[in-house]
């Protein structure tokens, strides 16, 4: 009993003193990132540049492997599923966070089961209107809005998503019952708004700014707290006389579980170099990305926020996930 008890310790003591050693070699050979979406996509393209300019960083080359279906839940599991040895580790969008709130059949929980690394950076929205909706500017078509309600109705691209939380979120600022239409996808959406089946849509600016900038919709407000150059004429939320309205789709990098702490450490390390590359500022600007600079700790102390305050709007709007 004794002799066992002790094997088991020194076992143990063993595995612990292996971790740092493993950590000083790490990494030793090629990483993993997966991308738990189909290539082409917002969250694959910047993926992309991260692993990139974190390849750079670390020494070792990093290969994007694309693993869709399910919400993004099949690749994800794939890491939680993987070693945790740090040369498999994941990279996801903000609905990633929300597990079976948006997804009852996520197998995990995505605060419990990973490990968060870094944030990678945040699109901030726009919200758009129809071209045939009344008004000159916010505060006119809000006014032609709050006149009849519900002649107008919004699009959701998908339940859950950054647009969702945050199209919730003004609806209940500017208390006016608008009807939600759930889309699948933002390309549907935005078709269904040029025809003028819908008259509102809220998504991240990556996917909708050319529509405002071309004339074929009107950019209302974006979510940023200064306004972009991509679209220099559109508002900000607190321009408007939404204070405090600055809500985005945001990006980041996890690791499994129990990834030792420094390998954890090395590659915060190297994302935080990545956030200050000014190579790296400058192409995820030109596509409309804030970079930003969240270690471990506080990414995820936000997410634990971003969690709590989301799942709350949509318990309150009722949304029931399919």
């Amino acid at each position: 009993m004794n002799f066992r008890r002790r094997t088991v310790l020194g076992a143990l003591g063993a595995s612990l003193l292996a971790a740092p050693a493993l950590a000083q070699d790490y990494p030793n050979k090629p990483l993993k990132m997966i991308v738990p979406y189909p290539p082409g996509g917002g969250t694959d393209g910047l993926g992309r540049i991260t692993a990139q300019f974190l390849s750079e960083k670390l020494g070792q080359q990093i290969v994007i492997q694309n693993v869709g279906g399910a919400s993004g839940t099949i690749g994800s599991e794939m890491v939680r599923r993987a070693d945790p040895d740090g040369y498999t580790i994941l990279f996801n969008a903000s609905l990633f966070v929300l597990g079976k709130t948006v997804v009852p059949s996520c197998p995990y929980d995505p605060q419990t089961d990973f490990r968060a690394i870094a944030q990678a950076g945040e699109a901030p929205l726009v919200l758009l209107a129809n071209n045939n909706v009344p008004g000159d500017d916010y505060a006119s078509t809000m006014a032609a809005v709050a006149k009849d309600p519900k002649k107008f109705f919004v699009a959701i691209s998908s339940g859950g998503s950054a647009g969702h939380i945050a199209m919730l979120a003004w609806l209940k600022r500017i208390g006016l019952p608008l009807d939600q239409i759930l889309y699948k996808g933002t390309a549907p959406a935005n078709t269904d708004l040029m025809a003028g089946s819908v008259q509102f849509f809220m998504d991240p600016w990556t996917a909708l700014l050319p529509l405002a900038t071309s004339g074929r919709a009107k950019g209302l407000f974006v979510t940023s707290k200064e306004r972009t150059p991509l679209a220099p004429n559109i508002p900000t939320s607190a321009e408007v006389g939404l204070k405090d309205f600055n809500l985005s789709s945001w990006y980041g990098v996890w690791a499994p579980k129990d990834t030792p702490e420094p390998i954890v450490a090395r590659l915060a390390a190297g994302m935080a170099a990545v956030s200050s590359d000014n190579a790296f500022i400058e192409k995820t600007t030109s596509l409309g990305i804030v970079p930003t600079a969240r270690g471990p700790k506080d990414f995820a102390a936000f997410i634990k926020q971003e969690v709590e305050t989301n799942t709350a709007l949509l318990k309150e709007a009722n949304f029931k996930p399919e």
